[in-house]
């Protein structure tokens, strides 16, 4: 089973590598991204880790509060961005009347 997870409060000094050595024993990682902030190159905390698992649940128990870096990591399976409905603003204030 494909499986995207974020997992948060990474510490600022962990990058790409180790966060993909963290969850390599739990599954065939895919990918492992620590998304950092566009103006300054700073880590913002996060990170996504794409991986093939028998056991989404298990590698989930097995990860979230785990202590990467001197801080407790948050793991939750990813949302896909298209879920959340949207608001149609319109682009004039929302609909408010004129």
């Amino acid at each position: 089973m494909h499986v995207k997870l974020f997992v948060g409060n990474l510490a600022w000094s962990i990058d790409d590598q180790q966060l993909e050595q963290v969850f390599r024993q739990h599954g065939d990682v895919q990918s492992a991204r620590v998304i950092h902030d566009r103006d300054t190159g700073r880590s913002r905390g996060f990170g996504f880790v794409e991986m093939d698992v028998d056991d989404v649940s298990s590698v989930i128990r097995a990860t979230d509060g785990l202590e990467v870096g001197g801080r407790p990591i948050r793991v939750n399976e990813a949302e896909d961005k298209g879920r959340a409905p949207r608001r149609d603003s319109g682009g004039y204030g929302g609909g408010r009347p004129y």
